[in-house]
């Protein structure tokens, strides 16, 4: 017995919570179920007629115009993903189960939207991607590279920038930025740095959209232009205060940033943070013990591996060296009169004065009290080393100033010589040592006078 069913096809379709819909030859849509609004941002009106491949997300176009033709040629895809871009300007996963009608000349299709397990799988793989490149990389520019090429996976991040805070200083430095339009984001003005400082200065996540740039609009207008831009920040938490901020900035045709990409955003910059901190903690603890704490010059065991390397390049290459040992004399007597405050800041200014006295190449070192080493690498005849001294000497004349007490600095200095007075590291310390005594000896005098 047949039943007449009056209700049409498309009352029932319209009830999917999937959308259905039918794309010619042509790629145009010439039917939509009334789900897609729901999905796409689209009413069906706006949709028939118009080309598919133009609501593809850019970096997905390739592979779905691939997918489209294998349809057309007869092969069904029941799982194939992509991403669209919504009417919104957000971006929405698809799963589509399509296949090829012969008869219609149609690809029928049904679209199911997967963005909240797609975004749910995307920060657990960004998150184990972060962690392996904090874990695995060798240095921060390296990490942040890194960063940047997961983050553009997952999000447009074509403009890429990170911004660390420096309290002590006060200052805002970018060890990493990709962006064209806009090279030097530390000079003042800039969207980048204005939205960076803006992020750490209220430890918020700030999603600037299309005219809602809020406070920021004179500057963000003004380096824009007419161009509609959106800026993604997300600050950089450490238990100890915000520490910097990540900032993306999508390119002209791409999707708008959304809530979501910033939730994204955030869960990485945990890991990003964590890695700064490990990383920050491992160059402090490096730099001291590598250098002294007072004058922050090499101390003595960095000084030890600088002449070790520069001992075996100038063996390699019958080069020549020097090794200059100063010594302040009489400089218990200023911490005996004045306190160790005021010896701490001679030190200093004597580090100072050494440093200016010797090229980039050579190395500066306090090996202990008021002893320091200069190494003079690849000098060309003994008399460099002679002509060092005499501005050693020179420099350290004028006095000092120090809390009120005027104080001058007579230096004891003895000059060890690659090759003449040894090849190996103990007989040029032993020489330049001894020659140092040799030189404080002959002096005979009163070589450092305090003065009121």
């Amino acid at each position: 017995m047949e039943t007449r069913n009056a209700a049409p096809l498309a009352s029932y379709i319209d009830l999917l919570l999937d959308a259905v819909c039918a794309v010619d030859v042509d790629g145009r849509f010439v039917f939509v179920s009334a789900a897609c609004e729901r999905i796409f941002g689209y009413t069906p009106e706006e949709l028939v007629g118009r080309s598919m491949i133009e609501l593809v997300y850019p970096a997905d176009r390739a592979r779905t115009l691939e997918a489209a033709r294998e349809i057309m040629a007869g092969q069904a895809k029941p799982n194939f993903e992509n991403r669209y871009v919504r009417k919104d300007g957000s971006v929405v996963y698809i799963m589509w189960s399509a296949r090829w009608s012969e008869v219609d000349q149609l690809r029928i299709a049904v679209a199911r939207d997967v963005t909240e397990r797609k975004l749910a799988e995307s920060k657990q793989t960004a998150l184990y991607a972060i962690s392996e490149a904090a874990h695995g990389a060798e240095d921060l520019l390296t990490l942040f590279k890194r960063i940047h090429q997961i983050l553009g996976e997952w999000l447009p991040a074509s403009n890429f920038s990170v911004a660390l805070y420096s309290e002590a200083e006060d200052e805002l430095s970018f060890p990493y930025h990709v962006d064209d339009r806009e090279p030097q984001p530390q000079l003042p003005g800039t969207a980048t740095g204005s939205i960076c400082a803006e992020v750490i200065r209220s430890g918020q996540p700030l999603l600037l959209t299309p005219g809602n740039h809020g406070a920021l609009t004179d500057v963000l207008e003004a380096f824009s232009g007419h161009e509609t831009t959106c800026w993604l920040g997300v600050p950089l938490n450490a238990l100890t205060g915000t520490i910097g901020a990540l900032l993306v900035k999508r390119a002209p045709g791409d999707a708008r940033y959304t809530e979501q990409d910033q939730e994204l955003l955030q869960y990485v910059c945990a890991q990003v943070t964590a890695a700064i901190e490990r990383k920050l903690l491992l160059a402090r603890l490096q730099h001291m013990a590598q250098y002294d704490q007072l004058t922050h010059l090499p101390n003595r065991a960095l000084l030890h591996e600088r002449l070790h390397s520069a001992l075996a390049r100038a063996h390699r290459e019958g080069g020549r060296l020097a090794l200059l040992y100063v010594d302040l004399d009489h400089f218990k007597q200023v911490n005996d009169t004045f306190g160790h405050g005021v010896g701490d800041l001679l030190l200093q200014e004597v580090a100072h004065r050494l440093t200016a006295c010797v090229r980039e190449t050579d190395t500066v070192a306090r090996i202990g009290g008021d002893e320091f080493v200069i190494l003079l690498d690849s000098v060309q005849q003994p008399e460099d080393a002679v002509v060092v001294v005499a501005n050693v000497e020179r420099a350290l004349l004028p006095a000092l100033n120090l809390e009120g007490h005027c104080l001058t600095i007579q230096p004891s200095i003895g000059v060890a010589l690659y090759p003449e007075h040894g090849t190996e590291e103990k007989p040029l310390f032993k020489h330049a040592d001894e020659a140092m005594y040799g030189a404080k000896r002959a002096r005979r005098s009163k070589v450092m006078t305090p003065q009121v």
